[in-house]
């Protein structure tokens, strides 16, 4: 089974030690299937509230993942999966021991802003990593990461059918070592020629997409915001 860019970046991003693993807005199940192929976590969790998906996502996932005899299971080498319709926000992760991982993928920064902060206010006493990648809004869902204090583990820029995402792994692991920023740092640097363009290119269309949005704006953020990312022209000069 072939991922795309952004959902092999995202599965690239996985690393080995959870428990369980999340993959939210599971769409058509991709991801989660290359996840159990792959065995990287001893429990998949595939997450839709759309009731029709995720009926036929289990059966498609029974024919292609058949649960194994119990007295064949191995808890290091068998991979479970789990279906389950529900809002993002009140997943069950108390219910389960062990280490969580979180996928949110394709859809927009403002509700995925609301859907990490419920599922960090729901689960308080939990660490929890998350991999972020959001359609649009990313600044404000880089902002509210920041007021919820999470440590940035990684940031990834990439290109996928003519569209830029970035895409954020995160923890609420304290103290904070690495902090997030606003405008991202690390997707900015590259080493290749090729991410350096799709940097650079991604930076002048943002550059631009906030400059439209100032036409008959009075907010004081956009102009900071502009002039942060003009900062960043540096780079490629």
């Amino acid at each position: 089974m072939k991922l795309g860019t952004r959902l092999k970046q995202i599965e690239t991003l996985v690393s080995p030690g959870y428990q369980h693993i999340w993959d939210c807005c599971c769409d058509h199940g991709l991801l989660g299937a290359s996840l159990i192929v792959k065995q990287a976590a001893p429990h998949i969790h595939l997450v839709d509230i759309v009731p029709e998906l995720i009926e036929t996502l289990s059966i498609k996932f029974q024919t292609l993942f058949p649960a194994k005899p119990s007295d064949q299971t191995d808890g290091e080498n068998f991979c479970q999966w789990h279906s389950h319709c529900l809002d993002i926000a009140l997943l069950p992760l108390k219910d389960h021991q062990g280490k969580h991982l979180v996928i949110i993928a394709g859809i927009g920064g403002e509700l995925m802003t609301e859907l990490v902060a419920e599922i960090i206010k729901n689960n308080s006493e939990l660490v929890l990593d998350f991999i972020l990648c959001p359609v649009r809004q990313i600044t404000t869902l880089r902002q509210q990461l920041i007021e919820l204090e999470m440590e940035l583990k990684e940031e990834v820029l990439i290109k996928e059918n003519n569209r830029f995402y970035e895409i954020l792994f995160v923890s609420s692991e304290k103290p904070v070592k690495q902090p997030i920023s606003s405008i991202g740092e690390t997707i900015w640097q590259s080493n290749s020629p090729e991410k350096k363009h799709i940097a650079k290119e991604y930076l002048q269309q943002t550059i631009s997409h906030y400059q439209r949005m100032q036409h008959g704006s009075n907010d004081p953020n956009l102009e900071r915001l502009i002039r942060s990312y003009q900062k960043k022209s540096d780079l490629f000069q």
